[in-house]
């Protein structure tokens, strides 16, 4: 009965995403649905710049710090240590451009299941004196936690480290790599994009030094709303070199020579912020925010939990951890000729994607219904046997 009543709860909120009521939406690892609100939103976007012209900027520049505390209430920041960015990787690059890799403390950890934008990022540093440790995994669906952990030494600086793997979801014990880093004076950066508005964390209780993320899957937010949470000591203390005057502390004041960091999260910000992208993710993290982490979670384990039983029983291979502590919101499921029926599920209205040594990426939200999970294994079941 309580699985019951949190499925009345959490599936009301289905009227608010359009799209449920057109596709089977089970791709909110890629891309989570469009709430309702988001259109009225960009809408009144173009209204103020219609109306308002330059002026509008006295309206959204306030939008820059309300949407960043936004998503900082909803991964335990404190306010004022959250900013926002158009994506990740530039994220990645602003804090690599703060640390000089000046032997014996360059070295730069990291596994070869992060995404691969961030690793492109730190492997260039190495041209500046990063000297780079990637620590293998042996089967690529579980985090080497271990071997990961022996790697960071005295001599490390810096750990950027994937909470949730994109390709096969599993969860990494962030926990003990954090605890691991401090006691060596090392520093971790998390990148929480796959499990921010999915997997409950809490940036303040982890001490984690930076975390970055965005608004493209869980959170419902749409592209160009990415973003950057600083431990405060680290927001008084680091310089980085990619900058912007939006980093300056008087960056109206347009002034030339050497830069004056601003005393706040700011520094990071470098150049103009991406308005459009503010107005389309509040809707998303205003939700997510009301419907609560640790509800989202529990029903992602219950909807990927039948997902995968449903696999393992119709001879498929599951690409996902089994456990559910080990798991975020995606089951990978995989056979012979999984790529093209990708695209036929897509062609019937199934939304899924496909990716290397992983397979199809099955990922229900919040808002799906058991339904649905069975439909999409069924509809994979039809697809196998020729239908």
């Amino acid at each position: 009965m309580v699985r019951d009543a949190m499925h009345e709860e959490l599936t009301r909120w289905r009227s608010e995403f359009p799209i449920l009521e057109r596709k089977v939406y089970l791709i909110n690892n890629s891309l989570g649905a469009m709430p309702r609100k988001t259109r009225e939103r960009l809408t009144e976007f173009a209204d103020d710049w219609d109306t308002d012209g330059v002026e509008a900027w006295h309206k959204w520049l306030p939008l820059v710090t309300e949407t960043a505390d936004l998503i900082g209430g909803i991964i335990g920041a404190p306010a004022g240590q959250t900013m926002m960015h158009q994506n990740v990787s530039t994220l990645q690059a602003i804090l690599a451009s703060c640390f000089e890799f000046a032997p014996p403390r360059n070295k730069v950890v990291f596994t070869d299941l992060n995404f691969p934008s961030v690793a492109y990022v730190w492997l260039e540093h190495r041209r500046i004196g990063a000297r780079v440790e990637v620590v293998k995994s042996e089967d690529g669906i579980h985090p080497p936690t271990g071997a990961l952990l022996d790697a960071i030494d005295e001599e490390t600086l810096v750990v950027p480290i994937s909470h949730v793997l994109f390709r096969s979801a599993g969860v990494q014990d962030v926990r003990a790599i954090i605890e691991k880093a401090h006691a060596v004076g090392a520093m971790v950066l998390m990148d929480s994009y796959q499990a921010t508005g999915a997997v409950p964390f809490d940036v303040t209780e982890l001490d984690v030094d930076f975390c970055v993320g965005g608004s493209v899957k869980w959170l419902c937010g749409g592209p160009g709303a990415c973003y950057l949470y600083v431990r405060r000591d680290h927001i008084e203390s680091l310089r980085p070199k990619m900058t912007g005057w939006f980093s300056h502390k008087r960056p109206f004041a347009f002034e030339m020579g050497d830069i004056d960091y601003a005393d706040d999260i700011h520094r990071f910000m470098g150049g103009s912020p991406s308005v459009p992208a503010l107005y389309s993710a509040r809707s998303g993290y205003e939700i997510i925010a009301e419907v609560g982490v640790e509800k989202i979670r529990a029903r992602s384990l219950h909807l990927t939990r039948r997902v995968m039983d449903r696999a393992l029983a119709d001879g498929l291979t599951v690409n996902t951890p089994r456990e559910d502590e080990a798991r975020g919101g995606t089951v990978c499921v995989d056979f012979e000729g999984s790529e093209a029926a990708s695209r036929t599920l897509i062609e019937r209205d199934f939304c899924i994607d496909h990716r290397p040594s992983c397979g199809i990426r099955i990922s229900p939200h919040f808002y799906n219904t058991e339904d649905e999970c069975d439909a999409i294994m069924d509809e994979i079941g039809r697809i196998r046997s020729g239908h």
